[in-house]
């Protein structure tokens, strides 16, 4: 018994990622695969079912995307079993049953699942869960056979954005920390000084304080900046998923226990608007 890593190429990373960390938990072997067919969800669930009757997993793990929410959900109920979507965290020993954590209602409540019983389980991880390290090594599958009913469409493309944060080399991110609207500028000017993108957490873009583009997490984009400033942010898990690619992670924020700081390379415990204001005016100093 295996996990099985299925990866598309926009997640091929973090679904390996992903897998062998599964794998290593329950002292077990990956095996990754690519599918080599076109894409419709009869003719994907068919020949991931192949794929499965072939390898005998335990585990089968997808990335969270439009394509896996297309036909994971029937391959699964095919074989008599349930996807756990959206998972953000798992905690698996060997000899005990898998325990995954998934978001629900947007983001807002986690709820952990337990699975029990024989595999294979599916679970699908979100993007920026899980860090994508190297180039992953796939195998790619060619069913014998992945009759569809279906005609195949254009693959679903996003709307434009009209800031891609995933660009970015350094993004400066603002949270509930600033206290209103008319303070955005203090942060502003530390973006500007270093050349980075301003960014958000959701409840700054909710209320209007910055375009929804410059929102930061698991219901806005995924970035992996070379760095990435955190100020007045606490933390939340909706948060960190799409920003724990980050190479180097800087949290300014007076909670000391703010749980930013449990994935923060470098921590200032202060006011931000004492803070902020002197890095503007060293950086600064240091460009003279």
């Amino acid at each position: 018994m295996s996990v099985l890593a299925v990866v598309e190429q926009r997640m091929a990373g973090e679904v390996l990622a992903a897998g062998q960390q599964f794998a290593s938990s329950l002292g077990t072997g990956i095996k990754a695969y690519s599918i080599d067919h076109p894409y419709t969800a009869d003719a994907y669930a068919a020949a991931v079912e192949q794929l499965i009757r072939k390898v005998n997993p335990m585990l089968v793990v997808f990335g969270h995307t439009y394509q896996t929410r297309d036909y994971a959900p029937k391959l699964a109920a095919r074989l008599g079993r349930v996807l756990i979507g959206d998972v953000i965290a798992a905690r698996l020993e060997k000899g005990n049953p898998p325990v995954f954590v998934r978001q629900m209602f947007q983001g807002k409540f986690n709820a952990d699942v337990r699975v029990a019983g024989d595999g294979p389980h599916f679970v699908s991880v979100q993007a920026g869960a899980w860090r994508a390290e190297g180039s992953p090594q796939v195998e790619i599958f060619s069913p014998s056979s992945a009759t569809s009913r279906q005609v195949a469409e254009p693959p679903f493309r996003e709307a434009a954005r009209a800031v891609d944060l995933t660009a970015a080399d350094i993004i400066v991110s603002v949270g509930r920390g600033i206290k209103e609207k008319e303070n955005i500028p203090v942060v502003e000017a530390l973006a500007q000084a270093l050349g980075a993108e301003l960014a958000a957490s959701r409840p700054i873009c909710d209320a209007g304080w910055l375009p929804m583009d410059r929102q930061v997490g698991s219901s806005g984009q995924t970035v992996s900046p070379k760095v990435y400033f955190a100020v007045g942010i606490s933390g939340a898990i909706q948060h960190l998923v799409g920003m724990k690619g980050a190479k180097t992670v800087v949290a300014i924020n007076k909670d000391p226990d703010a749980p930013i700081f449990e994935v923060a390379h470098y921590g200032i415990v202060g006011d931000l608007f004492e803070v902020v204001p002197a890095l503007v005016e060293e950086i600064k100093k240091a460009k003279a």
